[in-house]
Formats: structure tokens, sequence, C-alpha cells
């Protein structure tokens, strides 16, 4: 994937340095609870979930000196060029259909970060947030992606934070406000089929970011198409119920099967046009 030349975004804030004390994270009165939406998207353990503090307590937090490896140096720029590509991709997108994109922060973190959905954990994966609008990722995640899911390269990298700014589409587009609006009336085998739909079209919009970026500035490479697809397909449900569970169970599908995931980003990237991304409305995923 050609990056190096790329525009840096400003939109990152890094956290990296900032440390919040577990034992006031579990003592402190915080409530646990599931957040669908955010958990499971690279195959967390559903014990594995966020906390959410009572507004009324304060939360202990440290900041410490931070020293970047050279590696650590390069993910971030990697990461600050691929956010500063998305904004330029959707802010055009917005403009040709009257509207106007708002951009959303991308944080860096390190172990726990706080945000306005609550605690993330690293053992999460990269999530975003539509309370805050901030999108948020340990870089360690890009090893697990790499030894844990097979899933390496740089465009595999770029597309799980296409992935991500896809949510932050859909907050803006207001579809993620009217799908919780409408799970809170379904059953949990329907809640869940809908959320599927919701993270296909994301998918479907990381698509259409990368058809738009490559038009515009030929990043892409010899391969890079395999590599997105490769992690699209990594982290179907099925594939990692399977080798969580060693079987697979549907109705409990949150992100959709790999081949629906693989389909839907090669929907977008094809057309690079919104409208195919209208999983709502399909028929068969």
């Amino acid at each position: 994937m050609r990056w190096k030349n790329g525009r840096r975004s400003t939109n990152i804030e890094d956290r990296r340095g900032v440390r919040i004390s577990k034992k006031t994270m579990a003592g402190g009165g915080l409530t646990t609870v599931v957040l669908v939406l955010v958990a499971m998207y690279f195959g967390v353990d559903p014990g594995v979930v966020m906390q959410v503090a009572n507004p009324n307590q304060g939360v202990e937090q440290r900041v410490e000196e931070v020293k970047l490896s050279a590696e650590e140096q390069e993910l971030s720029e990697f990461v600050a060029v691929v956010l500063a590509d998305t904004e330029d991709t959707w802010h055009a997108i917005f403009q040709q259909g009257g509207a106007q994109y708002r951009e959303p922060k991308l944080v860096l973190f390190r172990g726990v970060v706080q945000s306005a959905c609550g605690f993330g954990q690293d053992a999460m994966g990269p999530f975003y947030c539509p309370g805050d609008e901030n999108v948020y990722i340990d870089l360690s995640f890009y090893q697990e992606l790499r030894d844990k899911f097979k899933a390496p390269g740089d465009f595999a990298q770029a597309y799980v934070i296409a992935h991500e700014i896809g949510h932050h589409v859909q907050t803006l587009l207001g579809v993620s406000k009217q799908v919780h609006e409408q799970r809170t009336r379904l059953s949990k085998k329907d809640a869940n089929a809908l959320l599927v739909r919701q993270e296909l079209q994301a998918d479907c919009f990381a698509g259409i970011w990368a058809f738009h970026a490559n038009r515009s500035r030929q990043i892409l490479e010899r391969g890079d198409i395999e590599e997105g697809l490769n992690a699209a397909n990594a982290i179907g449900d099925d594939r990692l119920q399977q080798q969580g569970r060693g079987y697979v169970v549907p109705d409990s599908f949150t992100h959709g099967s790999s081949a629906q995931r693989v389909r839907w980003f090669k929907k977008g990237l094809a057309s690079g046009d919104i409208i195919t991304c209208d999983t709502f409305q399909a028929r068969e995923l």
C-alpha cells in the first residue's frame, strides 16, 4: 500500500501514556454492561465487556512518559495517513450529496481507555463510540491481526480503520440511531440479525473508501486487495465461533459470516457508490 507520502491527519489523540488504575475500575462502583455494538468485533471472548462508570464518581488516571519503538512510530504515522485518507474520501462523497462530513478523532491507547461508551480494553480490539464520535485502537491489535487471525499486511490494517470509520458514517447518516431504536423492540435473534446488517454496511463503506482512495490517490499495490479480503474473511462470525467454540450458532451472529463480510466489502470496492451498501433492504446478505 502506498502511504508514506500521504497527508497525516491532525485528528489523532494519543493517550498511550494515560494509565487507568485497575483497582479503581474494579472497585469504584462501576457497572458492567455488554455493548453489542462494540464488543466481539474481532472475536472477543463474550466475557470481555466494557465497564461504564457512575457519572458521579471520578476516575483515577496518571500520565506516564511514552517511549515508542521505531516500529510503533511508523505504525502511528500509518494510522494518521489512513485516517486522513478516509477524511478526504468521505468529505468528497458527502459534498457530492449536498452534506458536510464531520471528522471523527482516532484515539491511540494502551491496555485500557475511557470513552463516552465506557471503558474499552485492548482485548476488545478497535471500536467506534457514537457517544463521542471517536475511533479507539490499541496498536498492539495489529500484531494479533497478523498472528492470531492470520491477516497480515498494511492494507488489512487500513481495512480495520476504514470499517470503524464506516460506523462513524452510519452515525452521521442516522443509521446507528435507527438501529439502536429498532433493536429495543426486537427479540434477541432479530436484534442480532439487524446488527449483522449494520456491520456489513460498515464493511461495504470500507470498500467504498478503498475504491475512491485508489482512484484519486493510487494507494493500492499488487496484493493489497487480497490482504483486505483476507482480513474480512478472517473475522467472520462463523470462522471465529468455529475457532473459539468448535461449532457455529448462526442466530448469535452480530457481524456476519466470513463470506458475507467479504461479499459486502467487495460490493463497495467494486462500485464506490454508497447506494450499493443498503444492506438493510437486501434480500440476501
